[in-house]
């Protein structure tokens, strides 16, 4: 029996582009591309979502290994300003959380995010009906480690097997169903198709 369901954030809630930030402030491509490696796709973001680095710190690391002080410039302007520009809400899925939820359903998050998020998740569409949110920094481990999954259910006190999890990435939903919590993996954003399959839950 469902009595919970679990959404990721990320492309799943919120529509999230990696590199918008970088495409907003900065107009050299070359400059941009190597903005957008140093701080999106850094060991530092990992870090960050892991809650094993500062902000402060993570910026320091990634400035040094840009060439010029206006890539430096710009590296944190973006890294400041990421979650203002490349998070917008899904608002279609705002109607998908508020459905479930008058549906007697349990609803939680479960994503990987710095700590950040913890002063900003208003944002995310029907943040009004959900029971618990836990973002991997709190914890210091991230999907799809077993530990982030067994820090969810303990701090919730929710059965995993009672659970039904939601979110874009395959290697995420394999973590949970290994931790007993069975979902569905979101990755083509297709709503109708993700309504059809909560349709189907305790049928």
């Amino acid at each position: 029996m469902i009595r919970n369901i679990v959404f990721d954030m990320g492309r799943v809630l919120v529509d999230y582009e990696g590199d918008k930030v970088c495409k907003l402030y900065i107009e050299d491509e070359a400059e941009r591309r190597a903005v957008t490696a140093t701080v999106f796709d850094s060991q530092e973001w990992l870090l960050l979502d892991m809650g094993l680095l500062s902000e402060e710190e993570a910026l320091k690391r990634m400035q040094a290994r840009l060439q010029t002080d206006h890539a430096k410039e710009m590296a944190a302007l973006c890294f400041h300003q990421w979650h203002e520009v490349n998070m917008k809400p899904n608002e279609e899925m705002g109607n998908v959380v508020r459905d479930l939820k008058n549906q007697g359903y349990g609803i939680y998050l479960c994503s990987n995010a710095s700590v950040r998020l913890l002063t900003c998740y208003q944002m995310i569409p029907g943040i009004e009906h959900f029971d618990g949110i836990l973002f991997s920094a709190e914890v210091k481990c991230i999907k799809p480690q077993k530990e982030m999954y067994e820090h969810f259910f303990e701090r919730f006190d929710l059965n995993p097997e009672e659970c039904f999890f939601i979110d874009d990435l395959p290697m995420n939903i394999e973590g949970a169903k290994a931790c007993k919590m069975d979902g569905y993996c979101f990755a083509d954003g297709d709503i109708g198709r993700l309504m059809e399959v909560l349709s189907q839950l305790n049928a």
